[in-house]
């Protein structure tokens, strides 16, 4: 890939993921420790492997996800948003734990990562499709060196003192509304 096509790939992936970068501070904020902090990390690749999986057969033509189905991802984070809210309302009288410290599931994580991408899917499958295989290839790892580093952003958002007694104070009333507000966007959106 040449330094321009590096660029456009960079700022492709920045817009379609701008979003993320709050979740996976957020994701960080109730990780419990490194092996937490792991699976975030681990779920937002596998998340993100499923958007890359996806665009790549949207574009050779497969079709794996018809069009008509994208908005239906968006009921995957209100469920979530949801159950979440639930345990924070459940657990708010515990005082030996904060309400969701169990730490973030890395299903969860790759699921929320792969609903949030329908917006991915469908800025990615016609750039993929009008792309060459080495094209294809430099994209798939250009994103893929990016969920890194958004990662790192999200770790570093999370643990800066400000914002992580704020995450901590008011995360678990914060997770639900995103992830279902994530979630009403990508429905009403879609369809």
């Amino acid at each position: 890939m040449e330094p321009g096509q590096v660029a456009q790939a960079v700022g492709m992936f920045a817009v379609t993921n701008v979003d993320d970068i709050l979740i996976l501070a957020l994701f960080f904020a109730q990780a419990t420790g490194h092996r937490d902090s792991a699976k975030v990390v681990f779920g937002q690749y596998l998340g993100f492997a499923g958007i890359l999986g996806a665009s790549i057969a949207g574009a050779l033509g497969a079709g794996l996800l018809p069009p008509s189905v994208i908005p239906y991802l968006g009921l995957l984070p209100i469920l979530l948003g949801l159950r979440a809210a639930w345990l924070a309302w459940r657990d708010r009288h515990a005082e030996d734990e904060e309400p969701g410290s169990k730490g973030p599931l890395l299903l969860a994580v790759a699921g929320i990562t792969f609903a949030n991408g329908g917006d991915n899917i469908g800025v990615y499958v016609p750039v993929f499709a009008n792309a060459g295989t080495g094209m294809l290839v430099g994209y798939a790892v250009v994103f893929l060196v990016l969920v890194g580093v958004w990662c790192a952003i999200g770790r570093f958002l999370a643990t800066r003192p400000v914002v992580a007694r704020a995450l901590s104070r008011w995360g678990h009333v914060v997770l639900p509304v995103v992830l279902i507000g994530i979630g009403l966007l990508i429905l009403i959106e879609g369809l």
